[in-house]
C-alpha cells in the first residue's frame, strides 16, 4: 500500500507493506508493480516491515 501526503494531488510519501500498523490514514493499495515502480523513482520505504526487501529491490 502506498501512503498519501497532504494537498492537491496528494502524492505518494511512502510505500508500505499490506497490513503495516505505521501506515497513516491517506493510503491505498496498490498492485506490487506500481509498488516497485514508486520505490525505483524514489519514494521512501516503510522501515518497520521493510516492503523494499520484500519486494526484493536492492540499492
Amino acid at each position: 500500500m502506498v501512503e498519501l501526503g497532504i494537498g492537491n494531488g496528494r502524492p505518494p510519501i511512502e510505500v508500505h507493506a499490506g497490513g503495516c500498523y505505521a501506515a497513516g490514514k491517506r493510503r491505498r493499495s496498490v498492485p506490487r508493480d506500481e509498488a516497485r515502480r514508486l520505490l525505483t523513482s524514489g519514494v521512501r520505504a516503510c522501515t518497520h516491515r521493510k516492503p523494499d526487501t520484500q519486494l526484493r529491490i536492492l540499492d
